[in-house]
């Protein structure tokens, strides 16, 4: 039946899973115990004079020697083991596994730092993200792994009969785990350089290192095996700091129940600081520089020659006066820095104005925390129009992650390693419990770090300021930066500009932690990027080697040609992902949220329709991804400024918007497209065969068996 098979168990007696079960238990039992052994041991190392960078690279080291070896423990060349973890996985590590696979630089890095910064917007994050889970379980998961596919292309290519419809999920399942991956290694040089203190680009490549030991020898036997693991690692790492903070602010060891009390002092704070003289002084110095390089735009020409002139001068001005060398050195440093022609200019001075602009809003350019959305439905017109866009917006990313996470092949690969269909639905529960853990806990940790920064930092000399903000600094300048704006020796919230993806890392320095909570948050974000990017990296490796060379080029390879192959695979796509993630395209929640519009438009339509719908053809399936996910990724080509300047786009962005939605939320035009071109095509083309619609009937209603199987 073109290739489809239906599985109902793994192979393996009850007696051998419970077995099996128990030892896992007893084995992650250990692991655990271990772990926290090894974090009070550090501690009192620090306590007795171990250096911080010391402490870094132990943390570097231990927790990715770990995971390499239950890589190499868990090596393989069997093709069941490799593509699907032999299909013995018990329900709970599933989800363990799930949750770690999930858990992406995304989640645990930017999510709070999203909350932070974007206050009540941010919770669209949290409700699409856990809004699909629901959809897995109800819609996907079970009746995927009813059809016993090793892959979401091998499933597409089995259900619409052939390689035209597996050929494009292939494209598909490697253009949106591609995006996805070079988030989780952005994220993980990121991290990489914290505890080590290398290079950002060498901080990539070595932590790559740590991603390909796991999934490079044992695929995703290896990968689930050290998911658990991480997992552990992450959300100990996570909730720690977390609590940490709590007791130290309200003595109360349950943030997420107490941290309401919190938003309140932080609501009553951003009504101060909004009328702070001090905050509007700040304001009104990026206000002048603003106008200043508006002026200087209107004329580029004579702005640029009077610009190099006055540069020129100083340096011939300090020569001639003998003046000291490192002023000398200075002035021919902001002389080389003058653009060097009016095209330069233009974009330079063009970028320098957006940013002034951006920083001339009050609460450095955040919206209160609970302000449900931007403007004022009973305002003026422009605050009636700012707050319909805005929840437009919301709305629509809600709708785009909850689609999306149903859609992500890597997500729905792991319900293929379950013993039976019945697990398959319990580990999307256990999923769901330990998302859950982090994703009650982020609202609060975002609060709780603004309430510490509104109430200790802003007011503090900034001689007297806290060392991680210097130390963050170096790390990567775009993500921090301070600098006493209006002269006054003070520091104000307007004078820090923070990234997003740094609030989590730099919680417990935020805090007054010790230094070895700072290396184990920073391990955990290690663990959660490195767990989601083994399991991106297989899913386009098998996408390659399974569905692809053995199932359209050479089905007759063998079992460990097809392994080899998916392994080298591994190895390049994983190589061109870190020379992407170099480049520092975008910031990581986008790229993440891209991934999932790209997943959203192409899959969602066709493996719902597919399983729903037995009327759905292959032509209509092959159209409605291709309509889908090409105008989802027309309309990121248009409207996300980093995909423009690669693409060569010069329209203005405001030209390209349809109805005010951001780029981050563009599957909510594929979507739609996807399924109407999928029916109407399939209305007109031929239907499946017979024996295709029977199996589809019998994977949704089991008790009518398939009469070619009777």
């Amino acid at each position: 039946m073109a290739g489809m098979s239906f599985e109902h168990g793994s192979g393996y007696s009850s007696a051998d899973t419970k077995a099996f079960k128990k030892q896992l238990n007893k084995v992650y039992g250990w692991y655990t115990g271990g772990f926290l052994t090894f974090i009070v041991l550090l501690a009192i190392a620090e306590q007795m004079g171990l250096s911080r960078a010391a402490i870094g690279i132990v943390f570097l080291l231990a927790t990715v020697a770990l995971y390499a070896g239950i890589g190499v423990m868990s090596r393989t060349n069997d093709a069941s083991e490799y593509y699907v973890a032999g299909r013995r996985v018990p329900a709970i590590y599933n989800g363990m596994a799930t949750g770690a696979d999930w858990m992406s630089a995304a989640s645990f890095i930017g999510m709070a730092g999203t909350l932070y910064l974007t206050g009540y917007g941010g919770l669209a994050f949290i409700m699409g993200w856990t809004g699909g889970y629901c959809l897995v379980a109800l819609f996907l998961a079970p009746y995927l792994r009813k059809f016993g596919q090793f892959t979401i292309p091998d499933f597409l290519g089995a259900r619409y009969e052939g390689n035209i419809v597996r050929f494009i999920g292939i494209l598909a399942a490697i253009l949106c785990s591609f995006t996805y991956v070079v988030a989780q290694i952005y994220g993980v040089g990121l991290i990489t350089t914290r505890l080590s203190g290398l290079a950002f680009e060498i901080g990539i490549f070595v932590g790559l290192g740590g991603i390909l030991v796991c999934s490079f020898l044992g695929g995703m036997r290896a990968v689930t095996w050290t998911q658990v693991a991480q997992y552990i690692i992450l959300i100990i790492a996570y909730l720690t700091p977390l609590v940490w903070l709590s007791v130290k602010q309200t003595s109360i060891p349950l943030p997420q129940l107490v941290y309401g009390m919190q938003l309140e002092k932080v609501t009553a704070k951003e009504k101060l600081l909004l009328d702070d003289p001090k905050e509007k002084e700040v304001i009104a110095v990026f206000k002048a520089r603003s106008d200043e390089f508006a002026a200087k735009l209107k004329d580029i020409p004579a702005a640029l020659a009077a610009d190099r002139a006055a540069a020129q001068k100083k340096v011939d001005d300090l020569k001639a006066a003998s003046g000291a060398l490192a002023e000398v050195q200075a002035a021919e440093k902001a002389l080389a820095a003058v653009p060097k022609d009016e095209a330069a200019a233009k974009a330079a001075w063009t970028a320098a104005k957006a940013g002034a602009d951006a920083r001339t809003a009050p609460l450095a350019g955040m919206p209160r925390h609970a302000q449900q959305y931007a403007g004022d439905p009973n305002g003026t017109e422009a605050q009636k129009k700012a707050f319909d866009v805005s929840r437009r917006n919301f709305l629509a990313l809600v709708f785009c992650l909850m689609v999306g996470t149903a859609a992500l092949p890597h997500i729905l690969m792991r319900y293929y390693t379950t013993p039976s269909v019945k697990e398959a639905r319990e580990s999307v529960t256990w999923s769901l419990f330990f998302i859950f853990l982090l994703y009650f806990s982020a609202p609060a940790l975002a609060v709780l770090v603004k309430y510490e920064i509104f109430n200790v930092l802003v007011g503090t000399p900034f001689d007297k300021l806290p060392a991680w903000i210097g130390q963050w600094a170096k790390v990567d300048p775009t993500l921090l930066q301070v600098a006493d704006i209006n002269k006054d020796g003070i520091f104000q919230l307007g004078e820090m500009r923070i990234g997003g993806d740094i609030i989590v890392l730099a919680t417990p320095e935020i805090g007054g932690l010790p230094y070895v909570i700072s290396g184990m948050v920073a391990a955990g974000g290690l663990a959660a990027a490195l767990s989601t990017a083994d399991g991106l990296l297989l899913t386009i490796a098998n996408a390659l080697s399974h569905d692809l060379y053995y199932k359209m080029i050479d089905p007759n390879a063998p079992t460990a040609r097809r392994v080899m192959i998916s392994k080298i695979l591994l190895l390049v796509v994983a190589l061109l992902a870190a020379m992407v993630a170099a480049q520092k395209p975008a910031d990581i929640l986008f790229l993440v949220s891209a991934a999932f519009s790209f997943a959203a438009a192409a899959f969602f339509p066709a493996l719902t329709l597919g399983i729903f719908w037995k009327r759905a053809s292959k032509w209509g399936a092959a159209l409605g991804m291709i309509a889908g996910l090409g105008i989802t990724f027309y309309y990121m080509v248009t409207t996300q400024p980093w995909l423009r300047g690669v693409f060569g786009v010069t329209s203005p962005i405001a030209d390209n918007i349809w109805f005010g939605i951001l780029p981050i939320s563009a599957g909510v035009f594929g979507v739609p497209l996807g399924f109407a071109v999928i029916i109407i095509v399939s209305l007109f083309t031929p239907a499946p065969k017979a024996e295709i619609q029977e199996l589809i009937e019998h994977v949704r209603y089991p008790n009518i068996r398939p009469a070619s199987a009777r």
